[in-house]
């Protein structure tokens, strides 16, 4: 359908299990026909795809360094777009991809793209077998960008000691009709409309009730605007040891 379409797209993947040969997996003469298309961009997905937040620097880097001696090897190039493994990152693991010579990086909290969005945090909605109905696909594409100042904690990834984090928001002026923003979150092990308190008119802060229980928290924004379009806006931890 892409290809009938022209439909650009980004095709990332983990090298390790092209490299074993499983029927499962696609080949690397796969992977040539989508590079050598007009349409398709091959990124980065790490060697091993395993939870790399939790491995050390050096493990971290020699996965990615096997990745990209495949690419080489196979496709003569390395990616510049790169995508984590389970849309875990921490801001050591960001530092890494950075210099790896990515351009950008994905990670895989909900939202829409805009100048203010860190180029190594990018989100991306998931469209799949569990959220991949016609209806929430329009109105994905129908939903705005929700650009911020900044946002706390800037590290993603937490410890049980910072478990539930303490989340501020910092929206630009632009942004109106803030105070009818409504967020939420899975704090608790399941998702409840949290209460939001303004430090100053367009800085937030989103007040968890629990402690996240499993490994991913999540937190999502939604503001309808005056033009009666959604803007989103989500974020998602990980809990080391969780």
């Amino acid at each position: 359908v892409l290809k009938e379409k022209k439909i650009p797209f980004v095709l990332f993947f983990n090298t390790r299990e092209v490299n074993s040969n499983n029927p499962n997996y696609m080949t690397w003469d796969q992977v040539r026909e989508i590079h050598n298309s007009k349409i398709g961009t091959i990124g980065g997905h790490s060697f091993s795809h395993e939870y790399l937040v939790n491995k050390s620097e050096r493990e971290i880097k020699e996965d990615l360094e096997k990745s990209h001696k495949d690419f080489l090897r196979e496709l003569s190039f390395k990616p510049n777009y790169f995508s984590y493994p389970f849309g875990e990152y921490s801001s050591a693991f960001k530092k890494i991809v950075k210099e790896f010579n990515y351009e950008l990086a994905f990670g895989q909290h909900s939202g829409v793209i805009d100048k203010s969005k860190d180029l190594f945090e990018l989100p991306r909605y998931p469209v799949n077998e569990s959220y991949g109905k016609a209806e929430r696909f329009l109105t994905l594409l129908n939903t705005k960008p929700f650009p911020f100042k900044s946002f706390k904690p800037e590290n993603k990834f937490i410890t049980k000691f910072e478990n539930p984090p303490k989340i501020e928001i910092e929206f630009f002026k632009e942004i109106t009709n803030l105070e009818k923003i409504n967020c939420f979150a899975n704090d608790g092990g399941e998702w409840s409309k949290k209460k939001i308190s303004f430090i100053e008119k367009n800085w937030i802060k989103v007040n968890l009730d629990k402690k996240f229980t499993t490994r991913t928290g999540r937190i999502n924004c939604s503001l309808l605007d005056k033009d009666n379009q959604w803007r989103w806006l989500g974020f998602q931890f990980i809990v080391d040891g969780n």
